[in-house]
């Protein structure tokens, strides 16, 4: 079942002892609310460079403004009160200020050794921020997700347009930076997880094998949260995925939530959220923009629409989770704190019990399903002509013999290089990523067949 693909027997079996945490008990009671906008607050204080650079980067050879996490160490003061405006609104859980703070993103500032030191000051900020608020009012529970962008490179995507085949980030080294980062924000004080902004699923998919790896070093978990941005209204994620394609390439993860995020506002995002919420046997969250960006890259929402939105998703029982992302304020959160106060907790859906895979479209397998039919032509030991063209490096060619099985109606991909005269794993490896870079192919899930797994 592909409920359990990706983990090992060990993880699969931690996955289902999961410890009680406390935010579990609270948003069974009610709807829990997220903060907003870190990146709109921090424009609103107008810093400059001396701002993002500190003491402590007085001398770095690179521009730092525009680098937000960077003021965790520089002007933490500023991030303090920006989580205490948030929890001060309504807030229940705010997002530390760690979206771009792992290597690959850092590196565009010549930082990638401060992540460490970043994502442990942004929990230890942010927990202050809640300890203070939580002393003023102690009928409060407030939480600190520790935030995991999703760096700024794409596993499934080539970004030379020229070579489909290339890919400028492997999944191991995305795993590797998406472990420091989690160590890091585990080690702070973290009470949630949170990788969002997922416009690539191979990239998540790193960022929760990489968060299972250092649950099982320290011996304990926490819950994590996962959002995924629907990039337009096709209802496709950036590398082409469907909503319901999403949800059964993550599911086996046991999220404590998945929900979605940014790129659209409230209005666009309706259809999408009822979709999940039907589809998701864990709690489902969701924060829009204010809005779509207008002319000049500003968001038009407000509070008052953006809390009648999410008030009336809240009151469908379609959410568990609710706040903002690009242009939300506290005035947002304030009014989106007050429309789902009084509105019931969603209750979860029933978990699928069919076969379930997943390409760029979903395929599911039940018992009124006709034959499923598996396209075979793309398999060396099976196809005389398809041997031959991938012994050539004809794999223009060979794509064409995937493309034809798919448009004749085969409902999965089987892809075999086992060959003795060629590399059979590098060229498995090349295949795949030109088979990923063709939506018309990659639409159907892919059956790997090797004797060199």
């Amino acid at each position: 079942m592909p409920a359990t693909i990706g983990l090992t027997p060990d993880l699969r079996k931690r996955n289902k002892t999961i410890s009680p945490n406390p935010i579990e008990s609270e948003v069974q009671k009610r709807v829990l609310v997220l903060d907003g906008a870190m990146g709109t607050m921090i424009q609103r204080h107008k810093l400059q460079e001396v701002d993002f650079r500190g003491e402590q980067f007085a001398d770095h050879t690179s521009d730092l403004q525009g680098n937000n996490d960077l003021l965790c160490l520089t002007r933490p003061d500023v991030i303090e009160e920006i989580h205490k405006d948030f929890l001060r609104a309504g807030s229940d859980i705010i997002e530390t200020n760690t979206f771009n703070a792992n290597r690959i993103s850092q590196a565009d500032y010549n930082l990638q050794h401060v992540v460490h030191e970043l994502n442990v000051a942004a929990v230890r900020i942010a927990k202050r921020a809640v300890a203070e608020v939580m002393t003023e009012d102690p009928t409060r529970n407030c939480y600190v997700a520790g935030a995991i962008g999703p760096t700024n490179r794409t596993a499934s995507l080539s970004p030379d347009v020229n070579d489909p085949g290339y890919r400028a980030v492997t999944f191991d080294d995305l795993v590797e930076t998406y472990a420091e980062q989690t160590r890091a924000l585990v080690e702070g004080g973290a009470d949630l997880l949170l990788p969002e902004t997922t416009f690539d699923t191979l990239n998540l998919k790193a960022a929760l094998y990489a968060i299972e790896q250092v649950f099982e070093e320290k011996g304990f978990r926490l819950p994590v949260m996962i959002s995924v941005t629907i990039t337009d209204r096709s209802g496709r994620t950036l590398s082409g995925q469907t909503l319901e394609a999403f949800w059964y390439s993550i599911e086996h993860a046991k999220p404590f939530s998945v929900g979605i995020n940014c790129a659209l506002g409230a209005d666009e995002m309706r259809p999408y959220i009822e979709e999940l919420s039907g589809l998701a046997n864990s709690y489902v969250s969701v924060y829009p923009n204010a809005g779509l960006p207008n002319e000049f890259g500003e968001y038009d929402d407000t509070p008052e629409n953006m809390g009648s939105i999410l008030g009336e998703w809240a009151n469908n029982g379609w959410v568990n989770i609710v706040g903002g992302c690009c242009g939300t304020t506290p005035e947002h959160i304030k009014a989106i704190a007050e429309a789902v106060s009084q509105a019931p907790p969603r209750t979860k859906a029933e978990p699928i019990t069919c076969s379930r895979f997943s390409g760029l479209e979903p395929l599911r397998i039940t018992s009124d399903s006709n034959f499923i039919m598996v396209g075979e032509r793309t398999n060396i030991t099976g196809s005389p002509k398809f041997a031959r063209l991938i012994r050539e490096g004809d794999l223009e060619a060979a794509i064409s013999i995937a493309r034809q099985q798919v448009e004749n109606g085969a409902n999965i991909i089987d892809i075999n290089m086992d060959e003795g005269m060629i590399d059979s794993a590098a060229m498995m490896e090349k295949f795949l990523h030109l088979v990923v870079a063709e939506p018309e192919i990659s639409r159907v899930p892919i059956m790997i067949d090797s004797s060199k797994w």
